[in-house]
């Protein structure tokens, strides 16, 4: 009856300060959630992915609590193994593309196991979902069997007369109480209090010795400091989750106290919440440096997604424009590579929003090349075919026309797009090889033309100084013989130098209109002669503009004909004077009809030339 009647006084003595105690720390250590996702343990990763999937599949049909870690680090692990597959085929198809005419962008391959996979961690989900449904309906009955507690211990305590005999059965409901232990975390605070109030109004009935009372806080005291130097430890801590969660496993040992001295409580509290708050702080900055960088890495993705987005895709038209901006876009890649997780509502948003830029780029760069070489294509056909004229005209020994016409088609091949790279060469030289063919061998014609001209030029000079030194004292009909053959002497000689030709042909002419006009020479065929030697060497549009000269003369002289006939009908020839006009005019008609015969045979004489 004495041990009895001791250890209620005992137990009656901590409860009594222990309420004092909790209503303090559940009011003023306020410890934030544990976050499940940041504390994974390390596990060996396999190899390949197929055995992840195999992995995750074993690990589902295991226990929910034991394997959810190990799931999410397998899960994040197939997903990186994936990604690093596909930079991988991505690298080794570009690098095939490197050399290929047609750029195709890379297509990622189709992940065969990723169904399978889903379906491993939707097994997972549901057992798992299964499993907070047991957990969550355990803890109602728990609560249901806590409160039962509680209303035993109000029973008890409300039966005041019988409290001391009943000392025994009010401790088998506290370890009852404390027994159940998962409750919903809603009503752990509420429950808990409850329950220390119950408590203390039962040992404030049983009148608690003080002496019994001491010994109780020196062992609460005891174990409250091996608390604190527990949770001073955790600072030296590295692993920063790691403390965070003894730390909470501490504070339910501490939950678990006793009461210790009035006068010791406020100190030993408040040297265990400074140790807390040191762990707390560096739980805070923890995660406060983890979401530092991922705003760091959302704001350089942002930056790289506006970079990409910038370009002016309808301002790129040429090979040079377009490949200079690929390797931008190239090196915005390279970079993103090498940028961290941003936060999760946003890091997929983000990537999703620059690969959308990227493969639009691509595709319109893809289009743009399919579009040129269409074009490249015409442009070879027509490249082909200027080719085949020119090698056609290669041989011609017609060398103004032909001239003109190889100018014509170098021209022609300037505003000729360009052609597919591998036929650019062959088509280029195969052109400039007939070009150049036919104007060495225009070269070499000319030079041997030039030194025959030099000569026939000093041949014409001899001749012009011959009629210029001619004998005026021969009669006419020997005058006109050695005139006749002056101009066929002349004929005969060949071209002379273009520069020379007009003056000198200008020069003979007039000497020779001089000699025929001294000697009253109306012969036509000798005018006609002077006139061919005259038309020697004229190209064509200078013969062109001669005919159409000769042709208005023609025209005026035939007007001038028509009045002078319509003024014969006016004329009376009855009188001697009348007859003399018509004789007259007669002879005027007679002239013009010579004139006009004469420019006939010019006209005649510029269409052979021509």
């Amino acid at each position: 009856m004495t041990e009895l009647k001791d250890s209620v006084l005992k137990e009656n003595e901590a409860v009594e300060v222990e309420n004092v105690s909790i209503e303090t720390s559940e009011q003023e250590l306020d410890v934030p959630a544990f976050e499940e996702s940041v504390s994974k343990e390390e596990i060996p990763l396999p190899a390949t992915r197929t055995e992840t999937v195999e992995q995750i599949e074993k690990l589902a049909e295991g226990s929910v609590l034991e394997v959810k870690s190990e799931i999410d680090q397998l899960k994040q692990h197939y997903y990186k193994l994936r990604i690093q597959e596909t930079e991988v085929a991505r690298a080794a198809y570009e690098a095939a593309q490197a050399e290929a005419e047609e750029k195709i962008p890379f297509v990622v391959p189709v992940d065969e196991l990723e169904e399978r996979l889903k379906a491993a961690l939707q097994n997972f989900k549901d057992k798992k979902a299964k499993f907070i449904a047991e957990q969550e309906a355990k803890r109602e009955a728990n609560l249901a069997q806590k409160q039962a507690v509680l209303d035993d211990m109000l029973a008890l305590i409300n039966d005041a007369d019988n409290v001391n005999k009943r000392y025994t059965e009010f401790q088998q409901m506290q370890q009852s109480f404390k027994n159940i232990t998962d409750i919903p975390a809603t009503a752990v605070t509420s429950m808990w209090k409850t329950y220390q109030l119950y408590v203390e109004q039962f040992y404030d009935m049983l009148k608690i010795n003080k002496e019994l009372r001491d010994y109780d806080f020196k062992k609460n005291l005891e174990q409250k400091t091996a608390l604190c130097e527990a949770a001073e430890s955790l600072s030296a801590e590295k692993d920063v989750v790691a403390a965070f969660k003894t730390l909470q496993r501490l504070h339910d040992e501490w939950r678990e106290a006793g009461p210790v001295d009035r006068e010791l409580r406020e100190s030993i509290w408040q040297r265990f919440k400074d140790a807390s708050t040191e762990v707390n702080k560096r739980h805070q900055q923890y995660f406060e440096n983890i979401k530092a960088k991922e705003r760091e890495a959302e704001d350089a993705k942002t930056a790289i997604c506006e970079k990409a987005e910038s370009i002016d895709i309808d301002s790129l038209t040429s090979f040079g424009a377009w490949e200079e901006k690929t390797k931008e876009i190239l090196s915005l890649q390279a970079e993103w590579k090498t940028l961290g997780f941003a936060s999760r509502k946003v890091n997929t948003q983000l990537f999703e929003r620059f690969r959308k830029t990227c493969d639009n780029f691509f595709a319109k760069k893809s289009e743009y090349y399919k579009e040129v070489k269409d074009s490249y294509t015409l442009n070879l056909e027509a490249k082909q075919r200027l080719c085949e004229k020119a090698e056609s005209l290669k041989d011609s020994t017609d060398w103004q026309k032909t001239t003109e016409r190889m100018i014509a088609l170098q021209k022609e091949w300037k505003k000729v797009g360009a052609v597919p790279r591998k036929y650019s060469d062959a088509i280029w030289k195969r052109f400039v090889a007939a070009c150049d063919y036919f104007f060495e061998q225009k070269t070499s014609a000319m030079k041997q033309q030039n030194d025959e001209e030099v000569k026939n030029l000093e041949a014409k000079k001899e001749i012009l100084e011959k009629i210029k030194a001619f004998d005026e004292s021969l009669e006419i009909s020997a005058a006109e013989a050695e005139l006749r053959a002056i101009i066929a002497e002349w004929n005969k000689i060949g071209f002379v130098p273009f520069k020379e030709k007009d003056k000198l042909n200008k020069a003979f002419k007039a000497e020779l209109d001089k000699q025929f006009g001294r000697l009253n020479i109306q012969n036509k065929s000798a005018r006609l002669s002077a006139y061919e030697t005259s038309l020697k060497g004229g190209n064509s549009n200078k013969l062109y503009n001669e005919r159409e000269k000769l042709l208005k003369t023609y025209e005026r002289i035939k007007l001038e004909k028509q009045t002078l006939q319509n003024n014969m009908g006016f004329l009376s020839i009855s009188s001697k004077q009348g007859n003399s006009f018509v004789k007259e005019m007669e002879r005027k008609i007679k002239k013009l009809d010579e004139d006009m015969e004469l420019i006939v045979a010019k006209i005649e004489l510029i269409d052979k030339n021509m």
